[in-house]
């Protein structure tokens, strides 16, 4: 049997603690419960029910409320009762009136709850929440209108501060020896894709010289310590093979081979290994560790190094 509270729910502010203090209204439960149209779906889920027999129901409110509890938490179900028995918040967000030491419900019941709402349902809800949210910014866009029409000045609501000096990327920490191996894989790589269509026209594949090239990268790389000679010596020993592969690719281009062979990415990322190819020469020729716009992604070519000077991590990306 389902049975309806006749009484609305008071404000958080009302909500009656043990203890003094209120709830407060800036709380994130507190927002999403306002959020939820929990009325608008409780008459369809009281069908699910006898009108007339059985037990009284729990609320639409404190089953669908504990639902989104345990998925928000990603708890089990008796750590989701436990939580809301602990949590004042969450009782006022399954529709209490008050705080109670008690938990409102047994954590068995929560398989029945999940029966009873189920996707279908829940889309429902997820698409009144947007449909009220894209009303109330209708709204807002007419009355600013008016305002406009009117003459009246749009009062501002505070102010907002942003650093936007650097924001962190997910890139693994780079290298000049690094990107440079990076570069000569993805060379070889483009090609193997270009030889394909020419293997009758070209008896032989272009060299590439890349396992010598990786034992040569390896031997420095796995060194914990590595000197400025030894750093300086892989890094040109990887820029001759990285010229000549870049070669090797305008010699088939020549050949025929054609750049529809190559992936969207493949494309990007030569065009990415030609710029590399020429910073890291130009640096090493010259001695030097910097140079104007140097990429130090080749997937994510648009992040630049900047230097924040943090003790343990001077240089950010």
């Amino acid at each position: 049997m389902y049975r309806k509270e006749e009484q609305p729910l008071p404000p958080p502010e009302k909500f009656e603690l043990p203890f003094e203090g209120k709830l407060s209204p800036n709380n994130r439960w507190v927002i999403m419960a306002e959020l939820i149209p929990w009325d608008d779906f409780e008459e369809e889920y009281a069908k699910l029910f006898s009108a007339e027999k059985g037990a009284s129901a729990k609320l639409f409110r404190m089953a669908l409320g504990t639902l989104i509890i345990k998925e928000k938490l990603g708890t089990s179900d008796r750590e989701t009762i436990e939580q809301i028995r602990e949590n004042p918040y969450l009782q006022y967000f399954i529709g209490l009136n008050c705080y109670q030491q008690e938990p409102p419900l047994e954590s068995s019941m929560l398989v029945h709850f999940r029966k009873r709402i189920d996707g279908e349902l829940i889309n429902k809800i997820n698409k009144k929440i947007v449909k009220r949210e894209i009303d109330k910014s209708d709204k807002e866009v007419k009355k600013k209108d008016c305002l406009q029409e009117k003459g009246e000045k749009i009062k501002n609501k505070g102010k907002l501060i942003l650093d936007a000096t650097c924001a962190p990327a997910d890139i693994k920490y780079p290298t000049d020896l690094g990107i440079l191996n990076q570069a000569r894989i993805e060379t070889e790589r483009i090609i193997d894709n270009l030889y394909k269509p020419l293997r009758v026209k070209l008896r032989k594949k272009p060299r590439t010289s890349r396992k010598i090239a990786r034992k040569e990268y390896l031997k420095v790389a796995k060194k914990r310590k590595v000197s400025y000679q030894e750093r300086r010596k892989a890094i040109g020993k990887q820029l001759k093979y990285l010229k000549k592969n870049l070669g090797n690719i305008e010699d088939l281009i020549q050949a025929g081979a054609s750049q529809e062979n190559l992936s969207k990415r493949q494309k990007n990322c030569l065009e990415t290994i030609k710029k590399v190819y020429e910073q890291q020469q130009s640096m090493w020729e010259n001695k030097t560790q910097s140079v104007p716009q140097r990429i130090v992604s080749l997937t994510q070519p648009h992040i630049r190094p900047i230097v924040r000077g943090k003790a343990g991590k001077p240089i950010e990306f």
